[in-house]
């Protein structure tokens, strides 16, 4: 039976140095509206509204978003919804870097100028006068680090953002502790928050990533926690995929996820799921939860029963044996974390 959002009660945690707290589970709007090929909208936004209430009810106050997604659209309708309420209960979190304007290459990346520009027009779409947490999206080799720091700097010193952070950054880490080294020499501010992708199939941010965020005290928000839907158990290795199924039918989602040792490991996930009498998807959220080094996984839906089945799985406790168990499952880097 899907949980009553209203049912349950997620906690908060502490966001690693910035001395903030998030919610255990952080809700993900990158579908928010989204086209798909056909161009339909995947959440239009009354189904947006809904999500973000059930997960008000839940308890959750971390929303994230990109002012690309949904072509600005998330971000506006996240602004519509905390219209009506106390801004300051909730943490926003955005991210620029992708390019909005065609035969424009100024608009992409994290020159000062794009910058700048971004962060002012998503606090327009959002309605706010700053974000708690502003990710670039991904790093820009054009832009020098010290430019790129000084200019977020000069975001936080102005009140338009309170923290920094950098998502999808796994083989650039040693980028990230550059620039924090540089921020730091001036006084300025220093990423300390992290977004990579992170599930029980991807495991390559395992050793020096999530030990590099430890010693920094960077807090790791992993993105993708269920595997593009791997981890829900709706593919099987004995059925043909379904006819819908835009992404599980590209060659690139097949050669990743539709391995035979990936479905020896959702073997693996089904046997704890029925232990704990759980949902796989549940399982891989609750295992992710466990991982030291991981603050808050953020989790999306397409609908408010989705959304509500993976906010229950904070109430999953796993056993040492059954995190082990599913951590063997598939060889990580590094099965040690």
């Amino acid at each position: 039976m899907t949980p009553d959002p209203a049912a349950l009660d997620l906690e908060f945690v502490q966001l690693d140095g910035t001395g903030i707290h998030t919610s255990e589970l952080q809700l993900g709007t990158w579908r928010f509206g989204k086209e798909n090929e056909g161009g339909e909208v995947e959440i239009d936004e009354d189904r947006a509204h809904e999500l973000l209430d059930a997960y008000e009810a839940a308890g959750g106050r971390y929303i994230d978003t990109a002012d690309v997604y949904g072509g600005g659209a998330s971000e506006e309708w996240i602004g519509e919804w905390l219209a009506d309420r106390d801004r300051e209960r909730y943490t926003i979190a955005s991210k620029i870097y992708w390019q909005i304007r065609d035969d424009d290459p100024n608009s992409r990346g994290t020159n000062r100028k794009n910058i700048r520009h971004r962060v002012d027009a998503l606090l327009d779409r959002l309605d706010t006068d700053y974000v708690d947490v502003l990710y670039i999206h991904r790093w820009d080799d054009a832009t020098d680090a010290r430019e790129l720091m000084k200019t977020l700097n000069g975001l936080v010193e102005s009140g338009k953002v309170h923290y920094i952070g950098a998502s999808t950054l796994r083989p650039n880490a040693w980028k990230v502790a550059r620039a924090n080294e540089i921020a730091r020499a001036e006084g300025w501010e220093p990423f300390t928050v992290l977004q990579p992708r992170y599930n029980l199939v991807d495991r390559e941010v395992e050793g020096d990533y999530l030990e590099f965020a430890r010693q920094q005290e960077l807090a790791v928000c992993p993105w993708s926690p269920l595997g593009q839907g791997f981890l829900t158990g709706k593919y099987d290795r004995d059925e043909d995929l379904p006819e819908e199924s835009k992404v599980a039918s590209s060659s690139r989602f097949q050669e990743s996820y539709l391995t035979a040792e990936n479905f020896d490991l959702h073997d693996e996930l089904d046997a704890v799921a029925e232990e704990v009498d759980a949902s796989p998807a549940q399982v891989a959220l609750a295992w992710l939860s466990h991982r030291e080094g991981v603050t808050a996984p953020i989790v999306g839906a397409r609908t408010v029963d989705q959304l509500a089945e993976n906010l229950a799985s904070a109430e999953i406790d796993l056993s040492e044996e059954q995190v082990e168990r599913l951590t063997e499952a598939k060889a990580g880097p590094y099965n040690g974390l």
